[in-house]
């Protein structure tokens, strides 16, 4: 990353701004609803797209002290990319055969949900001659992840305690994964809270002693209180995107989005009525008008499905997607406006200047807005604002 006191030195195709001062203020707005809780600021993939490295440090400048991601890979980069030597990393999503010593090498935190993952921890705890700091976790009723209740949930404790005993590994935490905390009154929100309670009961009887309980995501850290325990686990709400539109909106939690993506207009033609426009012609125009062409494509990440549906803002004025979306670019009808070839097209950010949001794509393409910003792909460039947290310094990625 080369810093930069502007925010580009040459105009670009595409960009993807990434405010890290409203990521700081996210992260600190969470907090505040989890006072008594740790905050571990979740970066899987990329950071929901946002970019990892960037945004773990400017989580744990806000007070994020832990960093979680799915993959063992994930972790270790975050580890390596160096300054997070007093921040505890967690990783979740394990295969046989995946890098154990490194992870217990590097101090990684590590989910084990089943005795084949138990056995390789272990014998990667042996190898290296440093216990293993391992997270149980407990399927309270997602059904992805995690062990079962009863004599699965028995025996992965039963081992777990006798390698604890033998100086292989250290329980860390006992964890689990909400699969409706998103819909509020749901019932299986209270189910897993009673099953998770029990599940954690039984390992501390049986002499577990975790330094963290924890299953709250975003929106059980925004809405359920008494999920919180001794850690939170935020996600898609750190990068100021509401995790359901039925729980509210960003502004009703006091979050702001932190991605805006843009591109410039690399032509502007005039062309006359019944003119077909992009693969299938599914857009013709109704009569003479202009056409403007979006540089970005389901190559980028943008999503084929809001053809004829996706928003653009350019020149003041929402724009919709004119047939379909190719590989590479896109088509908006001007309606007869005529910017100057290079003109900003926002496709989404705060919405602060009237622009759409994330989740304004995420309707048009008929998903959630987690994936709008998790797609958008390396050949977008990420320019990060408000990177020096007193200077407001710059940098372009």
């Amino acid at each position: 990353m080369t810093e930069t006191t502007a925010l580009r030195t040459a105009p670009l195709r595409a960009r993807a701004e990434i405010d890290l001062a409203a990521l700081r203020a996210n992260v600190r707005t969470l907090r505040a609803l989890a006072p008594g809780a740790a905050f571990m600021a979740v970066v899987k993939s990329e950071a929901y797209g946002h970019g990892a490295v960037p945004c773990a440090r400017a989580a744990v400048e806000a007070g994020a002290t832990w960093l979680g991601t799915a993959t063992p890979e994930e972790a270790l980069a975050l580890r390596a990319a160096g300054g997070f030597d007093d921040v505890r990393i967690m990783c979740w999503l394990w295969t046989p055969g995946g890098p154990w010593r490194e992870a217990v090498e590097a101090g990684l935190d590590v989910s084990v949900g089943g005795m084949w993952a138990l056995r390789e921890v272990t014998e990667a705890a042996r190898q290296a001659g440093t216990p293993a700091r391992v997270q149980l976790k407990a399927d309270t009723g997602l059904g992805r992840g995690g062990c079962q209740p009863g004599e699965d949930w028995a025996g992965l404790v039963r081992e777990a305690l006798r390698a604890e005993a033998d100086g292989l590994l250290r329980i860390t935490g006992l964890w689990s994964h909400f699969a409706c905390a998103d819909e509020p009154g749901h019932p299986s929100i209270a189910a897993q809270l009673s099953r998770f309670r029990e599940m954690v009961a039984y390992a501390e009887a049986r002499g577990a002693r975790p330094e963290v309980r924890h299953l709250a995501n975003s929106p059980a850290t925004l809405t359920l209180p008494e999920s919180h325990f001794d850690l939170v686990r935020p996600g898609i709400a750190m990068y100021g995107i509401s995790p359901s539109p039925e729980l509210g909106s960003p502004a009703d939690f006091g979050l702001r989005p932190v991605m805006t993506l843009s591109a410039s207009l690399a032509l502007v033609k005039q062309v006359p009525g019944g003119h077909g426009v992009s693969y299938g012609h599914g857009y013709v125009t109704p009569g003479e008008t202009t056409l403007g062409l979006v540089p970005l494509g389901y190559a980028d990440g943008i999503p084929r499905h809001a053809s004829g549906a996706g928003p653009v803002l350019v020149g003041g004025k929402w724009r919709t997607v004119a047939g379909r979306i190719a590989m590479d670019q896109f088509v908006v009808d001007l309606g007869g406006d005529e910017p100057e070839p290079g003109a900003e097209a926002v496709l989404f950010g705060p919405g602060d200047r009237g622009e759409p949001t994330a989740e304004d794509w995420a309707q048009a393409a008929g998903t959630i807005a987690y994936e709008i910003v998790t797609r958008i792909g390396t050949r977008v460039p990420r320019v990060y604002r408000n990177v020096d947290v007193d200077a407001g310094v710059d940098a372009a990625m």
